[in-house]
């Protein structure tokens, strides 16, 4: 099993650190204006938005993130950092697509979908090795993950779809997503010290 530079540690770390300061800084510019529990992250990052600027800045630092530890976590297998890289992408896509300041976006609304979908499977991808792999790469845990991301997004379209709190169950399943990449690169940097 390859190694993972700790590098990848702090890439992945901040990633949803970045997210979370982004949505509450650019929340903090709209002021009371903006209701996190009814609306989503994208209308922080729509044109015209006061903190569009905050909430631009944090998808690109979380693209980069995921680009960067989707590079460096060997110990994954390859269509896992493919995936979770792909999920990097969609969110500088973002940048360059993002939300309007009224009404929707199919554009924008496909490329949340394509980057939600990626960062959604890439754990069940990522999977390598039996039970000598480390332990966010089995498959019992990565399945589990998967299932959460994937019902978190249930919710959220079921939030969405009868006007309830669309941005509770976003940032809830957008939090997991950032943050389960730090989790699998904790593990491997955890697995390699314990066969050392």
């Amino acid at each position: 099993m390859r190694c993972v530079p700790r590098w990848v540690l702090l890439s992945s770390g901040c990633a949803p650190v970045l997210l979370i300061a982004g949505w509450t800084g650019a929340a903090y510019y709209e002021g009371s204006s903006y209701d996190p529990v009814t609306q989503t992250i994208s209308v922080l990052g729509a044109y015209g938005a006061a903190g569009f600027w905050v909430m631009t800045t944090a998808f690109l630092a979380l693209g980069v993130c995921h680009l960067l530890t989707a590079w460096g976590l060997r110990p994954a297998a390859t269509a896992g950092r493919v995936a979770l890289g792909g999920g990097g992408l969609a969110a500088l896509v973002l940048v360059a697509l993002p939300a309007p300041s009224s009404g929707g976006s199919l554009r924008h609304g496909a490329v949340v979908i394509v980057g939600f979908t990626l960062l959604a499977v890439w754990p069940v991808l990522a999977v390598n090795g039996g039970a000598a792999a480390p332990w966010a790469l089995r498959l019992a845990p990565s399945i589990a993950v998967t299932a959460l991301m994937a019902a978190g997004g249930v919710w959220f379209l079921i939030e969405l779809g009868r006007h309830g709190d669309p941005g509770v169950a976003e940032r809830v399943v957008t939090s997991l997503q950032s943050l389960w990449p730090f989790v699998v690169a904790a593990s491997c940097l955890r697995h390699a010290r314990q066969r050392a």
